[in-house]
This record gives C-alpha cells, sequence and structure tokens, in this order.
C-alpha cells in the first residue's frame, strides 16, 4: 500500500547531482536538488519523470549512487520539471554530500 504525504521536513540546499536512468540511452542530466531529507530530494531537471521511475542519482563530486523512485513531476514556468525522489534502500546525510 502506497502511503501519501511527507514524513520528514525538508531543508532547502543547492547540491549539483546526475540524474538520469540506466534504462535510457539518453546520458545523465547534470540537475540540481531544490530541498532535500534524509530519504528523498526535489530535483529541477529537463527532463519529463514519468510517477514510480527508479532515476539514479549521483552527486557531481562523488561516486555514491542512490536509487531513487519517483513520487511526482511538475512542470515549472521555466520548461523544467520538478521532480520528487524518494529514496528507498538507505537515508542521506545532505550535510556530508559536497556541493561544487
Amino acid at each position: 500500500m502506497r502511503s501519501f504525504g511527507r514524513f520528514e521536513k525538508r531543508v532547502a540546499m543547492a547540491v549539483p547531482v546526475y540524474l538520469g536512468s540506466l534504462g535510457e540511452p539518453r546520458p545523465f542530466e547534470r540537475a540540481l536538488t531544490e530541498n532535500v531529507s534524509p530519504h528523498g530530494a526535489r530535483v529541477s531537471t529537463e527532463r519529463l519523470w514519468q510517477l514510480d521511475e527508479e532515476p539514479l542519482i549521483t552527486p557531481l563530486a562523488n561516486k555514491i549512487q542512490l536509487s531513487a523512485r519517483v513520487v511526482y513531476c511538475r512542470p515549472l514556468t521555466n520548461g523544467r520539471f520538478s521532480v520528487g525522489l524518494e529514496f528507498r534502500e538507505r537515508s542521506v546525510d545532505w550535510a556530508k554530500w559536497p556541493r561544487g
């Protein structure tokens, strides 16, 4: 059963990341987080993602790869999309992620 709503407070934090899918032939996109929590993030991206897709997110200056699940994808006014990601495998200590 899918739960709705956020259980953790998100913190505004811009972290440059690569976002992509192993199942797609296109290269990983350079993107930026808008806000983060230990179990998720909102990312600004050029790509329209589908609900329940499973992208990989990787910080630019690190080799850590996190698998995620798309919980929403909303259009922004500038032709980009705001994508909500949920991390299933582990929590993230964003204070330890490099910021560029």
